[in-house]
């Protein structure tokens, strides 16, 4: 079993998360963020991540950008340590997921060289939102960006997202993404039994 857990602690935020990568999709979530705590129980489940997430402390009284940006460092951070030293593992991994009229391309690499990017197509020509916060939310597009980013960094990920013709209403734009993550990472992460070692001409991913 694939396991790891971290507590970090800040002056802003104390976030603790554990995960099993070979899980089964179970989830105990609460970041204190509702929207945010929904998509991650979509993620967990469809990449059948146990993933278990408490906020003991959270200034989001003042704004939710702090708890969301450390949450996906923790995030990151407890999933590189669960990979080890990543040998076996696919490594790459993608998923195409729609909802309605959205449909969401996620494209996810364990380079080991963190980076991300965000393409959505047509450009931003409708305000993307959420119409109806939650009290102390009021979840917008750019927390999500700011979320990706911070996991993908800390994880050593190349998450490249793709969005094609978004919704107004946030909800609808964005539960597809974190389905699409959730399978493109569950891809990534599985152990292939013909690789031996690392997935990497280089002999390592760091």
């Amino acid at each position: 079993m694939r396991e790891a857990s971290k507590n970090r602690k800040s002056k802003e935020t104390d976030i603790t998360v554990k995960l099993n990568i070979d899980g089964s999709g179970v989830s105990k979530i609460n970041s204190g963020i509702g929207f945010l705590d929904h998509m991650l129980e979509l993620f967990s489940f469809w990449g059948h991540f146990d993933l278990e997430i408490t906020t003991n402390e959270a200034d989001l009284k003042v704004d939710i950008h702090h708890t969301n940006e450390d949450l996906g460092i923790v995030l990151g951070q407890v999933f590189k340590e669960a990979l080890g030293d990543k040998a076996g593992i696919n490594r790459l991994g993608s998923m195409s997921v729609p909802m309605e009229d959205v449909t969401a391309n996620v494209a996810v690499d364990i380079s080991g060289r963190g980076s991300f990017k965000l393409t959505i197509e047509p450009s931003r020509i409708l305000p993307i939102n959420n119409p109806d916060p939650q009290p102390k939310d009021g979840y917008e597009l750019k927390y999500a960006e700011h979320f990706f980013e911070a996991f993908a960094k800390q994880l050593g990920m190349n998450l490249n997202i793709k969005i094609d013709n978004p919704n107004p209403d946030l909800h609808a734009t964005l539960e597809p993404v974190f389905k699409a993550l959730g399978k493109a990472l569950d891809i990534a992460t599985q152990i292939d039994p013909r690789r031996k070692g690392v997935p990497s001409t280089k002999g390592v991913i760091d």
